[in-house]
């Protein structure tokens, strides 16, 4: 139950549910007789909505997050590492494309993040987690070891964690898998990297920040496309919200 509520919160909360909630509330009341208070909310609806999809606006909320941890160019060799873990996302496996295909942008990323850190030290094993919450949905850890396969890893270099639905609990079945204490790569999206890493921590791991698949800051602001509310910006406002609206979570959960 706990869990639902979590997703639902997470999910109204966003930028969009919040701006045609205002404008429907508004409608009624306007319908209801209340103009002005109609039209106020109607307004201040259309406003969220437009500012939440514009780039200067979505950069100031992301690159905060994202700059939160600088990327790993190398792998450390001051102590020696237990693995590399690939954190899991989305993996279309019904749909018939190639598995580099199925993979959502996100997790494409992350895993081609984690296996340019394992060519460096390919006698670590390369940890993929991540099941999928939708029933008879596969795990996306499944998808990660196929591709990772394909893309050079070594069988019997992969551990695949295909239970674990969130962040914490992957954070406690890589604890499981490796050992509590154990000191790993962590590879995520860097704006959900703040998270993992208060996640991995507090599961007794020592967790070494590998982020990948940045959002903020790519579109030139000398383009006019910079200045123009669009979709692609209001993701980058909903990923910032949902990641610190995650960050509560963590905090109120402990």
């Amino acid at each position: 139950m706990y869990d639902l509520l979590k997703t639902l919160v997470g999910e109204l909360l966003l930028p969009l549910p919040v701006a045609l909630g205002l404008g429907g509330l508004g409608l009624l009341l306007a319908w209801w007789g209340r103009r002005r208070l109609g039209a106020s909310l109607a307004v201040a609806g259309l406003a969220l909505l437009v500012l939440s999809s514009w780039a200067p606006v979505a950069d100031r909320l992301l690159a905060p997050l994202e700059a939160r941890y600088p990327a790993l160019e190398t792998l450390p060799e001051d102590e020696p590492l237990a693995g590399i873990v690939v954190l899991g996302g989305g993996w279309a496996w019904q749909a018939p494309w190639t598995v580099t295909g199925q993979l959502t942008e996100s997790s494409a990323i992350r895993l081609m993040e984690g296996v340019r850190l394992w060519r460096q030290q390919p006698s670590l094993p390369l940890v993929v987690t991540g099941a999928s919450r939708a029933p008879g949905a596969r795990p996306v850890a499944h998808g990660y070891a196929r591709a990772a396969r394909e893309l050079g890893v070594a069988p019997d270099r992969l551990r695949v964690l295909d239970f674990p639905t969130d962040t914490g609990l992957e954070a406690q079945a890589v604890r499981e898998a490796l050992g509590k204490g154990a000191r790993v790569a962590l590879v995520t999206s860097a704006s959900h990297m703040p998270r993992a890493m208060r996640h991995f921590r507090r599961a007794g791991l020592e967790p070494v920040a590998a982020p990948t698949h940045y959002l903020a800051e790519r579109s030139r602001k000398d383009s006019l496309g910079y200045w123009v509310p669009s979709a692609t910006e209001l993701r980058k406002t909903e990923r910032a919200i949902h990641e610190h609206l995650g960050q509560l979570a963590v905090t109120l959960e402990h």
